[in-house]
């Protein structure tokens, strides 16, 4: 095993997966919950860019409601975001043979 070849390799994987997550962060997923009520929205990098809100949830008498949903909102486009930035990711790495985990 060349060991300067693999070291080429390891600088050069390097090097991709820092282009693919300065691309990831430049997209977005979209969560919509409770029947599109809030909206929220999340880049690659896991950040939440915006939160939308109907006006019609906004009830000063149920907070817990609204609460909830930008709640739930806000974990299903981070998770989302997570999801899409594994799979990039891991066809950076599967030629690699790296064991589990790993390899994102």
């Amino acid at each position: 095993m060349n060991i300067a070849k693999m070291m080429k390799q390891a600088q050069q994987m390097q090097k991709k997966m820092g282009e693919m997550q300065e691309e990831l962060a430049t997209r977005e997923i979209e969560a919509s919950v409770g029947g599109g009520k809030v909206v929220v929205v999340a880049n690659g990098g896991g950040e939440v860019t915006s939160i939308k809100i109907d006006p019609s949830v906004v009830d000063p008498e149920d907070t817990e409601m609204l609460e909830d949903l930008v709640l739930s909102g806000v974990k299903q486009a981070i998770g989302q975001a997570k999801e899409m930035s594994q799979a990039e990711m891991s066809k950076l790495t599967s030629g690699l043979g790296l064991p589990p985990g790993l390899g994102f």
